[in-house]
This record gives C-alpha cells, structure tokens and sequence, in this order.
C-alpha cells in the first residue's frame, strides 16, 4: 500500500470514529496512528479482509484504540514518551525479576504490596504476578481458567489494589508484570455461557461444532497437553449439545482468532491491564493462537500475525508497555515469538529462554556441560531489540525439549537420555539426590516431564534430611552456580519465589481434590515467613543462599558486560564439565567478563594458555566479581571447584567493586 494510499484510508476510518472521541486531545495518539497504520491495515485485512464486515471492524478496532489511549494516566503517558526516547531500556543489567503467585508470597495483592521491601532487599526490581484475574473457585488451571478478564479473583483484591501496587512499584523503580491468557477462557466466562445458551455470536468466540467430522480432522494431528488428566482436544458440552475445542482442560474453551471480534476483545482486555499499571503483559500460550486442520495447531504463521497485530496497535496507545512471549516451543520456533525483522522486536520483546532452563538441568544431572554447550550452540540468534527471559524454575514443569540431533551429537540416544533425566530428578535413578515429581506422562509415547522445586532437584531436601553438611555445603554451592548462570548469560534472570531461600516440595497440594492430580503444585509453596527470617541467622542455609544471591544480583548490576546486545560468545575449552562464555560490553571491550562453570563433582581446570591466545588474562591479575577474590592458579591453570562458578575479570585500578551493592538508578522510569 502506498503511502498516500494508507493515509487516504485512515483519513476515511477517523470520519467515522464517534463524535465524543474526536473531542478529546489525541495529538500523541493521532501521530502513533499514522506511523503504524500500514501496518495494522495490512495486519488486520490479511486476516479478516475476506470479510464483508472488514471495514465496520475495522472502525470498531481504531475506535478501541482510542478510548484505550484516552482512559490511559497521565503518569503512564509521560512513562510511555521516555522510554520511546530510550528504546534500548529493557536491555539494561540492572533488571532482575522474580515471579510469584501472590496468594502463595502473601496472601493477597495488599500483603505483597507491603513485602516489597524484601523483594527490594533481595535486588528484584521485576515482580511478576501470576494470573489474578476471576477465575473459578474449584479447578482453574493455577489461574489460566479466567472467568472474568476484567476482574480480579476477590481471594486476591481488587483492580484498585492493582493501581496501588502498581503506584507502588514505580515509586521503587520496579517494575508490573501482568498476565493476560489471551488462548482460551474458563468455562464459566460470560462468553462462554452465553454460547451455551445457544446465542451464535458467542458461539463463533469458540470453536463449537455438532458432532465429531470436523474435530476428529483436528485429532489427527493434534498433540495432547495434558494427556493424563486431559486427553484429546475437544469436550463435549451437554448444554450446549456441541463439541468446544478444550486443548488444555475440559474447562478451558480455546478462543477463536479467525473471528475479528475475539481479537479485538483480546486486545482491548490487554490495553486495559496496561492501564491500570502493568510494565510489562505475557501473553499466555501464544503458540495456540491460531488452529488448522492437519497441523498441529501450534506456531502458525497466522498466530504471529496476530502477535504482530498486538504490538502494533499497542505501540499506538501504550508503547512503553513490553510484551513476554509464553510459548514453550523448540529453539527454532521460539526465536520467531520475537518477530522476523532485522533489528526490533515485531511481536514480543521478551520470550523464555526454555531451552537454557532445561539444559542447565540436564548439565545438573548428567554433571557435564556437553549437551548444555551443544545446545546452547544450535540456539538460534536472536533481534538486537529483543531478550530472553532466563530462569531456573518457574510455575511449570521442566520439559526436555532438547533437539535429538544435539543429543545424539553428544553420543546420547534421545529417548534414554530423558528417560534417564527424568529417573534422575524423581529420584529413581540410583545415587540421586532429586526428589522431583513425574509430571505429563504420556504412556503412548513414554514422554513424561519433570516437577519440583529448585532446592529439592538440586538435592538439598535429601541432603537436610540425611543431615549431611558436607552435601548441604555442595548443594548451596550449586544452587548458587545455577543463578550465576541466568543471572550471567544475558536477558532478564527471572527467579521464582521461595527460591531465594532454599524453599522445598510442598506436598499439601496432595490434600486438595482440585490440585492433587497436577504435580506442579508441588513447587508452588506458600512462603513461610518464619523460614525466611532465618535469612538474618548466621551458618543458616536460608542465609547461605540469600545473601550468595542478593551478592550476585547486585555484583551483575555493576557490571555492564551483563547487559543484553548479544554480547556472548560460547568458549570452547575441551574440558566436558565446564560451561564458559565471554560477555563483552559493545562500547566497553575492556571490562570483559569470562564466565565459567563448574558442573562435576570433582575440580577443574581451566586452561588460561587457551585464553591467553585469544588475548584474554594476558596482562594483570586475574579477579573473580562475583567473590571479589582472585581464583587458585595452577601451572598456568584455574582451579575450578567443584559446583563452582567464577565471573572472571582483569583487575585493574579502579575496575574492583568498591561498593558491590550499590545500585544506580536505571532507566526503565522517567
């Protein structure tokens, strides 16, 4: 479309918008409509443009925009114009997050608003919250059931005490994050009632169908996701006398993007969240978005053009807000949630790093880093203006998604491999110290995932209950290691809550009949607070690994190599049990920082001969960050400990850390 041509038909669109809107101040948002709206038209018609309807929902969609832009605070206008002027924001060092349920952190939005001071204790500055809107009050998919998009679950609080917390957080200078599950409704949403009281218009919001030909073409290729409480993809409503696609659980009803009114809704409801206060929106199973017969459903180009679509239309009204891609995919799908442009995020500008989470457990496991630096190899490249979200754990299970031929790469044969991590994590495997759970078993295909929480995988439950120091000792070594590494490689370390304290399996989940068949309660605890107090008494484990992490976090803001420009460099330095990488900052070449980890039982070596060809450690002494101490030596060789880890910089005048807690200001807030 040409310019002239694009300009002619807004200009026809605005001519219909509502005469109360056009009395409104809409400079700002008039200027953001322009410079996107090639791309939305584009968007939108490709999707919806076989449609007679195209050009009234198109109105309807621009019209949503507006009111959005009106409704939004002057406090987040001015926040949306400073980080257009500073685009690069989100890429700084200073971030760390922390996701929580905030029922499980304390108890409801007010107890977390008044535990931000821990959190700040700690160094986080991003608090996810996860899902809080109405859900219902039996099973809810931990949340993902919404029954209500414009509401909060009253166990949680209310939208105002979103606005207060979100008031909160930016006086802070932290940062929201909000959930909107943006694939599917509970069973009990108004939409979703109303289609089955048989209203049509609701009926198309799903995809609702009499009898079983057209979902069994969908069976056929469709993968299940929760094959042992939730086979197949389609539930039959008695009610409503027709199948509804349920690809999660039975009451979770799949929306229906190939209906122009489910995105607009969808967008609306996102806009909304971002102006009652949230930094930051994931979208929830964004792999799902888009269904067709003989595929898999998952990863379709239309999904990411609706994606695309969001984004757009949110640069419009609320363009300092920043979007997380949930989609738990292979590497080569994954990196496509950023958007195929050269440069700038086109979709989302954050998407979780999986593939890392899950080899850094495999290295965990298997005590060597082969499949960790193949796979690490294989990932693709991503944007420049974009970055991964790295964690450990978090709400889900661990899934071992690795690619085969990177596992057969490394003489594994695939199926035993995760066969083997899987015994390994749930403890059947001889000599492990794991003491996760079996999550997702698919007994047709022997597929199973991997539930727990970080300090009882990593063998701290087991090694506290067997009262062996000498293991504790390995175990905090290793949980430490582990967040050096998310907290090192580059993106947002996300942490997940209790974490930072050691925090084991709770099992009560067993007790409840709406949670006890899914295993991935199990790791989502509620805080006890008397346990976190122990952070303060000295030799405590809880000490131990609160004060080793809030060190990490602040020793990472202080070091500017650790900011995402796909600065990284994997090193290979022929020892299998260590994982090293070089993070150079692009303007600031000389504070190069040579991350290297540990992850065998027994000390290694790090050959600096290696290093010192390439032109690293040549010159000066040789300082590890995360210590402040310089590492052992041995004929020209670093001793690596076992479960160690070192952040190794050149020491120089000046260079050390003279106050390595001390935190700038950053510039996520004007």
């Amino acid at each position: 479309m040409y310019e002239q041509v694009s300009h002619a038909l807004l200009n026809d669109i605005l001519d219909e918008f509502d005469r109360e809107i056009c009395r409104e101040d809409l400079r700002h948002f008039y200027t953001r409509l322009g410079a996107n709206f090639y791309a939305i038209h584009s968007l939108f018609f490709h999707l919806y443009g076989h449609r007679e309807d195209f050009k009234t929902q198109m109105v309807h969609l621009t019209e949503r925009l507006a009111r959005a832009y009106i409704d939004r605070p002057a406090e987040l206008k001015q926040l949306d114009m400073a980080r257009e002027e500073d685009h690069n924001w989100f890429l700084s060092q200073q971030w760390v997050g922390m996701a929580l349920y905030s029922d499980g952190f304390a108890g409801n939005l007010q107890g977390l608003n008044e535990r931000l001071p821990y959190l700040q204790e700690l160094g986080v500055n991003i608090v996810h919250v996860m899902p809080i809107l109405k859900c219902p009050q039996g099973a809810s998919d931990g949340g993902y059931a919404v029954s209500d998009f414009r509401d909060i679950d009253p166990r949680a609080g209310t939208v105002e005490d979103v606005r207060r917390l979100g008031d909160s957080m930016r006086r802070r200078d932290m940062l929201l994050t909000l959930d909107v599950v943006v694939n599917h409704t509970s069973d009990e949403h108004e939409w979703a009632q109303r289609a089955r009281e048989g209203d049509p218009e609701y009926q198309n919001f799903y995809y609702c169908f009499p009898n079983r030909d057209v979902p069994d073409m969908f069976e056929a290729t469709m993968p299940e996701i929760f094959p042992e409480t939730a086979p197949g993809n389609f539930t039959w409503d008695e009610q409503m006398g027709k199948w509804v696609m349920t690809v999660f659980n039975n009451y979770q009803w799949d929306l229906n993007y190939s209906n122009p009114a489910v995105f607009i809704e969808m967008l609306d409801i996102i806009l909304f969240w971002a102006n009652q206060g949230a930094d930051i929106v994931r979208l929830d199973a964004v792999a799902f978005l888009w269904k067709k017969i003989g595929t898999t459903s998952q990863n379709e180009r239309e999904a990411h053009l609706i994606l695309q679509l969001m984004k757009d239309c949110c640069q419009v009204t609320a363009p300092g807000v920043l979007f997380i891609a949930e989609a738990i995919v292979a590497p080569s799908e994954i990196i496509k949630y950023f958007g195929e442009d050269a440069v700038i995020a086109k979709e989302c500008e954050i998407a979780y790093n999986a593939t890392f989470m899950a080899l850094l457990w495999d290295a965990v496991a298997t005590k060597n880093a082969k499949l960790l630096n193949q796979g690490i190899k294989s990932l693709p490249n991503k944007l420049d203006r974009a970055t991964w979200l790295n964690y450990l754990r978090c709400h889900d299970d661990i899934g071992l998604g690795f690619d085969d031929a990177d596992i057969r790469a490394c003489d594994y044969d695939p199926y035993s491999h995760r066969r083997f991590l899987v015994d390994w994590f749930t403890g059947a495997f001889e000599g492990s110290p794991a003491r996760g759970r079996p999550f997702g078993v698919n007994l047709k295909t022997g597929d199973a995932r991997i539930a727990g929480a970080l300090a009882s995988l990593a063998g701290l439950e087991s090694a506290l209950e067997a009262e062996d120091q000498h293991a504790i000792d390995q175990v905090v070594d290793l949980i430490l290691m582990l967040h050096a590494m998310i907290l090192s490689f580059g993106g947002i370390p996300l942490l997940w809550y209790g974490d930072e304290i050691g925090t084991l399996n709770d099992n009560s989940f067993l007790n409840d009949t709406h949670k006890a068949s899914d295993a991935r309660w199990v790791h989502r605890p509620r805080i006890d607070w008397a346990r976190a107090d122990r952070r303060h008494l000295s030799g405590a484990v809880e000490r131990r690994l609160f004060d080793g992490l809030k060190r990490l976090i602040a020793v990472r803001k202080d070091t500017p190599a650790f900011a995402d420009f796909n600065n990284r460099e994997l090193i290979d330095v022929e020892n299998p049990h260590l994982f090293v990488f070089l993070r150079t900052h692009p303007s600031l070449a000389a504070n190069s920082v040579l991350v290297a980890a540990n992850f065998d039982a027994k000390p290694q070596y790090l050959d600096l001969d290696t290093l010192n060809r390439r032109g690293l450690f040549r010159y000066g002494q040789i300082i590890d960050l995360a210590s402040g101490e310089s590492p052992a030596v041995f004929n020209n060789r670093v001793v690596v400990p076992p479960y160690h880890f070192y952040w190794l910089a050149n020491q120089r005048p000046g260079a050390l850390l003279s106050d390595p807690f001390g935190v700038s200001r950053h510039p996520g807030h004007a």
